[in-house]
């Protein structure tokens, strides 16, 4: 069974940092990109971050120079530093990763992770 597990979210003042972190896990063949979503309430869920296999990146124009993706891939993990954290920034985190599953190497499969909170207050 595939899992993308989450961790690192909190609630932090504005200006403050956190550090999210997401491992797959699994019977996995490889990885393509992975990537964070975020999702307020009432809102849908829109790309922040993402991480290319071969190392291009991607950002949002709202938090470019403020936050960072980067990727383990010994550990099929990508990690989202946020720094100067705004009160807009509050929202569920969703990790998301791009998988090739073992005897299906010419289709890949989103996989996402279960969420985890980020409050910024004022």
């Amino acid at each position: 069974q595939v899992q993308l597990v989450e961790s690192g979210g909190g609630s932090v003042q504005v200006g403050g940092s956190l550090r999210l972190s997401c491992a797959a896990s699994g019977n996995i063949y490889s990885i393509n990109h992975m990537g964070w979503y975020r999702q307020a309430p009432g809102k849908q869920r829109d790309l922040v971050a993402i991480h290319i296999t071969g190392g291009r990146t991607y950002y949002d124009d709202s938090v470019k120079g403020r936050f960072a993706i980067s990727r383990d891939n010994a550990k099929n993990t990508v990690y989202l530093q946020m720094n100067s954290l705004k009160p807009e920034d509050t929202a569920v985190y969703y990790c998301l990763a791009d998988l090739i599953l073992p005897g299906l190497t010419s289709t890949s499969s989103v996989y996402w992770g279960q969420g985890t909170q980020v409050t910024v207050s004022s």
